[in-house]
């Protein structure tokens, strides 16, 4: 059989056609004439065979399979996951598309909740042209994103927050033992007086004398800037804000850990049992504030403590709740990483209850109690324990999304471990003869080749996280494939990390070893989702030991070896940085460092220069030095603000004076209704909690009395209308 010969017209080359370009056939064109690659849309009650089903299936899950590339942007926009294009398979209708992806796909997208719940906010919010200034002296253009980042920090927390977690962790009286004074000393802090400090307020004259405290002693607030103070008795390195719901008339507490002895020193490569006291801060309704008060300690033998965590929602109840005996209303659930290696979960008390059921003390005298923990973490597994290989939690996260079942621990190898607090597996959770319980990880990855010194999670998503360690690099974990990173740079030493709700990327606070002159602080990395460059946000010679950022006010604080509090407002980081002109503007010193008369350069340069604490606080003396936070008017001319701009790129530092003045931890309170208010602690023991009154607006006000009608209504009490109004702060050391 012959083969067919080919035609004439087949058999000659084609002329090359230059200049012209084939008309792109409509991909939404509902006519088949004009569309090649047309497929009407099959109705709802027609079923698909097994094979094609089976066949899509495959296809969609090759396209939105979570990974990300170097160039991930560029990967996105080519699958149209970032285009404006509303579809992305040209074979498929958008309506059936959808469906599908989400009935079959949608645990392969968890992935991208943070930023489309946010960037379809913010996208409306740029089409927003905001002109003049607001009430509090900054323009509308910064204020903007700030009042959509209240809003959209609302919606998140009504949908993916839980009301209440881990019913079966209730406090009781059995697990609650008051010790003596005298069987409580060997807890508490050594110090017993605070060194000597003064405050100056700007805008306010008056005679600032030095004041000194007493252990676990607090001061009033200041009747205009509403800013309180009060002694822990040693060094502050761990502190959390208790959560409360939006709206509830509660007192707000927070849970500090002191060192014992403001001269030791410790190896993070060392495992230590010694013991230690976590106190619990009454600070009141901050509307108006009241004075400060211990109310309880929790004495344990676990070694000192690195890392305090709340659970982030569903844990609070009301304190009037009635709990049939021996159980008590529920504060909140406390995490606590130890010196000796694991992690212990306590379930506290209102302290009305405890105390109405507990034993009375002196007069003045602190009340201890010790505690047993409802549940101990701890690496390794019911048969291989690994205790002997244990080493020191140097960073402590816990899932900020419902259900908050999750909580994640860095180490000094450099390991990641994750549990499953709501785990009942017999291989993770065990029961100990003394019927306390233990639980081991579900999984384990080796995140740095050093210590793991930082960790956060996405605040949007159970399944994004962020590490630093000590190998300078810092890294972006898909929790689902933990072989390899999502994003690394390598940066100098961070002291913190955290990964706010709103953007797609992390802030970071380093270190000043590896760093270049002015070239350490605070910086912003984006995540890959949109490519866009570092941001350098906060510079500063010393090393920024702490960071915090509240979503609802789209505000970073930042505390340094330097007693310097800078204060961030952040751009809307959708938009490209690069197009960000003066930074300096959106940041603020919230104190000043001053020098009285007399005081000069004795023990710089000399043959002796004081080491301890005990030397260095005849010396010395604090300075306090709070800028006035009511009003941001005329702020580049006042003092406080020219002294930061200056302070960024000059002066000394001096190595061999003992930090006094450094402030180890900061944090904003994450709760609606005491939003603007900030705690600090540092080197001295001194607390300092303080408003930023200026960031209070109509908007937000409106917001805090829609959230108490709705609590109110919900439990039936009244509770009165809050209004925020005081300062900031800084401390310096300055000779006596």
């Amino acid at each position: 059989m012959s083969s067919p010969v080919p035609s004439p017209s087949s058999t000659r080359p084609q002329k090359p056609t230059r200049g012209k370009k084939r008309k792109t056939c409509g991909f939404d064109s509902d006519n088949t004439t004009d569309d090649k690659d047309f497929i009407p849309d099959k109705p709802d009650d027609e079923e698909e065979s097994d094979d094609e089903d089976h066949r899509d299936d495959m296809d969609l899950e090759n396209d939105v399979k979570y990974t990300i590339p170097k160039d991930l942007r560029s990967r996105r926009i080519s699958r149209g996951l970032v285009s404006k294009t509303v579809h992305i398979f040209s074979r498929r209708s958008q309506k059936t598309y959808r469906k599908r992806y989400w009935q079959r796909y949608s645990h392969l997208v968890n992935t991208f909740v943070w930023p489309f719940f946010c960037l379809s906010s913010f996208t409306q919010s740029n089409q927003i042209r905001y002109y003049g200034n607001a009430s509090n002296g900054l323009s509308n253009s910064i204020m903007g994103p700030i009042w959509s980042c209240t809003e959209t920090t609302k919606k998140f927390r009504d949908e993916y927050c839980n009301k209440w977690v881990f019913p079966e962790w209730i406090p009781s009286e059995k697990d609650w033992r008051c010790i003596s004074n005298s069987n409580a000393e060997k807890y508490l802090p050594q110090e017993m007086v605070s060194p000597a400090f003064t405050c100056s307020r700007e805008g306010i004259k008056e005679h600032a004398p030095l004041h000194r405290m007493k252990r676990f002693e607090g001061l009033p607030p200041d009747p205009k800037r509403w800013d309180m103070m009060f002694y822990t008795g040693g060094p502050v390195w761990a502190m959390d804000w208790c959560p409360t719901p939006d709206g509830a008339p509660a007192n707000q507490y927070a849970a500090i850990y002191s060192h014992k002895d403001l001269d030791h020193q410790h190896r993070i490569n060392k495992l230590y049992t010694e013991p230690g006291l976590i106190q619990i801060w009454n600070l009141g309704q901050l509307h108006p504030p009241s004075p400060p008060g211990l109310a309880y300690g929790i004495a344990q033998d676990k070694g000192f403590v690195w890392n305090l965590k709340w659970c982030p929602g569903g844990a609070w109840e009301l304190p009037t709740t009635n709990r049939k005996a021996p159980h008590m209303p529920r504060l909140g659930l406390l995490a606590a990483s130890s010196s000796d290696g694991h992690i212990s979960i306590y379930s506290l008390p209102h302290p009305d209850a405890v105390l109405a059921r507990g034993k009375p003390t002196a007069t003045g005298e602190p009340i201890i109690y010790q505690v047993q923990a409802v549940i101990t973490l701890k690496r390794g597994s019911f048969k291989a324990n690994h205790d002997e290989k244990a080493t020191q939690v140097l960073s402590m996260d816990w899932l900020p999304v419902k259900p908050h079942n999750i909580l994640a621990a860095g180490f000094y190898d450099g390991t990641v471990v994750l549990w499953d607090l709501s785990s009942r597996s017999a291989l993770q959770r065990v029961r100990d003869p003394d019927r306390s319980h233990t639980l081991f990880p579900y999984h384990c990855f080796m995140a740095h080749d050093n210590g793991a010194r930082a960790l956060s999670f996405c605040h949007a998503s159970r399944d994004l996280m962020v590490t630093a360690g000590d190998d300078r690099m810092v890294k972006m974990w898909d929790l689902r494939r933990t072989w390899e990173p999502c994003q690394s740079f390598k940066r100098f030493l961070s002291t913190e990390a955290a990964w706010p709700l709103h953007w797609a990327g992390v802030f970071v606070s380093q270190e000043s070893t590896y760093g270049t002159f002015g070239q350490h602080g605070l910086n912003y990395f984006d995540s890959g989702y949109l490519g866009f460059k570092p941001l350098f946000l906060v510079p500063r010679k010393g090393t920024m030991w702490s960071l915090s950022i509240s979503d609802w006010l789209n505000t970073a604080v930042t505390s340094d070896s330097l007693g310097d509090v800078i204060m961030v407002l952040l751009p809307n980081l959708f938009n490209n940085p690069c197009y960000l002109k003066r930074s300096i503007d959106r940041r603020f010193d919230k104190a000043g460092e001053g020098t009285e008369e007399g005081s000069g350069s004795t023990g710089i340069g000399s043959a002796h220069t004081s080491l301890t604490y005990r030397e260095t606080a005849t010396k010395y003396y604090l300075h306090y030095h709070d800028m006035d936070m009511t009003t941001f008017k005329n702020v580049q001319n006042r003092a406080p603000w020219k002294h930061m701009q200056a302070s960024e790129v000059k002066g000394g530092l001096d190595l061999d004076l003992m930090p006094l003045a450094s402030i180890n931890k900061i944090r904003m309170n994450p709760n609606l209704c005491a939003q603007s208010w900030v705690l600090s602690g540092g080197q001295a023991g001194l607390v300092r909690a303080h408003c930023l009154s200026a960031m209070n607006s109509s908007h937000i006000n409106k917001m805090v009395q829609d959230s108490q009608a709705q609590f109110n209504a919900m439990f039936m009490q009244n509770t009165a209308d809050s209004q925020g109004d005081a300062s900031a702060v800084r401390h310096t050391t300055e000779k006596l």
